[in-house]
């Protein structure tokens, strides 16, 4: 399918993997999408920019880079940006079109009905979106999809007049008269308030008036605070509703002044906050900030598991929003038809961009049709010619994780003698060609199955989200590809028994690789070689200083499955290694009681194993600490020596001859862990991990997972 992707501040629309609908989702085939004038083209702006003027104005990305370059080296990160910025991102957030395919979990909806959707990084200018249920709402049969794919910018201006709480009769003032300030001022008039409109621009004035605007002041011409003070009687406006974007502190002030005692205001734009005190202090101003869409905006539970809320409790969701939008445009109480140009097709959506960098007459609003046409649902897009077979082994890489990218994929690179990328699927076809294109695959994908059916790939490498790790697991050994995945093994007994049963079943299998690497980095195997002919069982105490995360991230859903599954599950398998045997004889876990709903059980919590051979290793995992200090430190007690691992930047040895190690960078052994594979898969050497640790190491991490709940 086509889709426009932004890169270097231009526009192009590239052939992508059409995406597979979601069990909550629907598939839609787009028929229009609305172009956002200014935040999208404040991104097109940006991608354009050099990259030291990108850093300046993206303070928090850069520091993101920094951590990254502390963790990864600085040419690793730097590679990773610049690819990045290279392969484009996909943009758009508000588009309409008719539903194609239902998620096996959606009600309420048809295949045939026309919607208008919203969401960036879903409603997205391509040709096919997948689309969250709470995210999409049904046209009326009288209205065009043209006029409906402005839906996103319809929220976001009645979520503003909702903050606003206009009455019968009040007097608003709305400053900038771009789209949205085109719309809130309709929305006013139809609560049966006086409205008037601050703009710089002459034009966007008159199509305000045109629209029912009562009064329109250009301030570069006139003090619109006297003209407000004036119209009201010197009483000062009910409340200002600010959709202006600037980098300006002037505007929020002159929005005060311009209010009546007691009044309010409301930020809907994107404008300078350096507030004036003395501004809003003697009046007693409410000032309000409006959050896009509304209430379910940045919700995951909301927006992605579409759970609802209560409308006795919270009466105007996004979705109701998005809804009482659609139904003001169709019984004509906002009018879009002077604001907007006709549709461009999506092949020239370069031209379409182009017009928005015009001068004063650029339009308000720019739309994109999407001709129907046969090939739409193509899920593989070809992107070099496949090499024959020639000694190296053929990945594909499942799901095109940040940590596959940033880290699995440039090990790869570096070894090149035995690793070639054959494909990249991700569930948004965006991303899997962006992926694609950086690490120089030779297809993408949206479509598991696509390579499962690829004679040509050796390896799955599964970096999906943890609750799809057992199910894809046993699919590609199904298929006869070895597998290389991502810790966890799984979240559930029964996917561990299935995996198990598979290889009893098939004792020549494929191999299974559990990406448990730091068993494999320098650090862990200076330790080992120092505890080869150990004469007493070792006393370990490992130390994860794992830093807080909050209980709406992923990783504490049932897409991750918590902490302890998902990270602690790495220590474990360590202890296996340490000792030499996957013989647990005992797992004893104990957990903070949480005070406050912040924590989960099982972000705080010690766990101790007890081997057949007499060792004892404790995990003490904690979200309690800073995470400026050092994450992981093990200490190991054996035969009169002390050994001390910091941060795997180094291992001391006190007591005996052995010298430690040390390293400027931190090496957890992901680069170490490939390179052990692929002699196991090149040169027929034994599994680097056998199946007995890693399904031992899984259920330890059941196991404790199980106490820790249960106290």
């Amino acid at each position: 399918m086509k889709q426009v992707l932004i890169k270097a501040g231009m526009a192009v629309v590239e052939e992508v993997p059409a995406p597979l609908v979601g069990r909550k989702n629907i598939l839609v085939r787009v028929t229009h999408s609305c172009i956002s004038v200014g935040t999208e083209m404040a991104g097109v702006r940006m991608s354009g920019l050099p990259l030291y003027q990108r850093a300046l104005k993206q303070p928090e990305n850069v520091k993101r880079v920094l951590e990254m370059m502390r963790d990864q080296g600085v040419k690793r990160t730097m590679d990773r940006v610049m690819g990045k910025l290279s392969a484009g991102s996909a943009t758009g957030y508000s588009a309409a079109g008719v539903v194609i395919e239902l998620g096996e979990e959606v009600e309420g909806l048809a295949v045939g009905d026309r919607v208008a959707c919203a969401g960036a990084g879903i409603a997205n200018h391509a040709e096919v979106i997948d689309v969250p249920v709470n995210l999409a709402v049904k046209i009326p049969e009288d209205l065009e999809t043209g006029i409906a794919s402005t839906v996103t910018l319809g929220a976001i201006a009645m979520q503003g007049v909702r903050r606003a709480q206009p009455t019968l009769g009040e007097t608003f003032v709305v400053v900038g008269l771009g789209i949205l300030g085109q719309i809130t001022t309709q929305m006013l008039s139809a609560n049966g308030c006086r409205v008037i409109g601050i703009d710089l621009d002459p034009r966007r004035i008159q199509l305000a008036l045109d629209n029912g605007m009562d009064i329109g002041i250009n301030p570069a011409l006139e003090n619109y605070v006297e003209r407000v003070l004036k119209f009201t009687d010197g009483l000062g406006a009910d409340a200002v509703i600010v959709t202006a974007a600037t980098e300006s502190n002037q505007v929020i002030s002159d929005a005060m002044q311009a209010c009546r005692k007691k009044g309010r205001v409301v930020l809907v734009g994107d404008v300078g906050l350096d507030l004036n005190r003395a501004d809003f202090y003697k009046k007693e101003l409410d000032f309000l900030i409006s959050t896009s869409y509304g209430p379910g905006r940045y919700d995951p539970f909301y927006e992605e598991g579409g759970q609802d809320y209560p409308i006795a409790y919270v009466r105007w969701t996004e979705n109701r929003n998005m809804q009482a939008y659609i139904d003001l445009l169709a019984k004509g109480k906002v009018r879009l038809g002077n604001l907007y140009h006709p549709p461009y097709p999506i092949d020239k959506a370069g031209e379409a961009y182009d017009a928005l960098k015009g001068g004063g007459d650029k339009p308000l609003l720019v739309l994109l049709e999407y001709p129907e046409r046969a090939g739409l649902r193509i899920t593989r897009v070809p992107l070099r010619a496949v090499k024959a077979k020639s000694g190296k082994i053929r990945v594909a890489l499942a799901g095109a994780s940040s940590f596959a990218q940033g880290m699995h994929l440039p090990n790869m690179v570096k070894l090149r003698d035995r690793f070639t990328l054959q494909a990249v699927m991700s569930r948004t076809g965006a991303n899997a060609r962006a992926v694609a294109t950086q690490y120089e695959a030779a297809y993408c994908t949206t479509e598991y199955d696509d390579i499962l059916k690829d004679h040509e790939v050796d390896l799955v490498m599964v970096t999906a989200r943890h609750d799809l790790h057992g199910p894809m697991v046993l699919q590609a050994l199904r298929a006869g590809k070895h597998v290389f995945v991502e810790k966890p093994l799984a979240l559930h007994e029964e996917e561990i028994e299935e995996i198990e049963r598979f290889y009893a079943e098939h004792p020549n299998g494929p191999l299974l690789m559990v990406g448990f690497n730091r068993r494999f980095s320098p650090a862990m195997q200076t330790i080992r070689s120092i505890l080869a002919n150990r004469t007493t069982p070792i006393i370990a105490n490992y130390r994860m200083n794992a830093g807080y995360i909050p209980l709406d991230h992923w990783v504490h859903g049932p897409e991750g499955g918590g902490r302890n599954i998902g990270e602690a599950c790495h220590i474990y398998d360590l202890f296996n290694s340490l000792t030499g045997t996957p013989h647990v004889e005992a797992v004893n876990a104990y957990s903070i009681t949480p005070s406050s709903k912040q924590w989960a059980r099982n972000d705080n919590f010690v766990a101790t194993l007890k081997y057949a051979d007499g060792s004892v290793c404790t995990l003490t995992y904690t979200a309690l600490g800073d995470k400026s200090y050092a994450k992981e430190r093990m200490e190991v007690f054996a035969d009169g020596r002390v050994l001390t691992m910091d941060d795997y930047k180094s291992v001391t040895v006190h007591g005996g001859k052995h010298k430690g190690w040390s390293s400027a960078a931190m090496q957890k052994g992901q680069l170490e862990e490939l390179d052990a594979l692929s002699v196991t898969l090149l040169k027929g050497a034994t599994w680097p991990v056998s199946l007995e640790e890693q399904l031992q190491a899984s259920r330890v991490s059941l196991q404790v997972e199980h106490q820790i709940n249960s106290q």
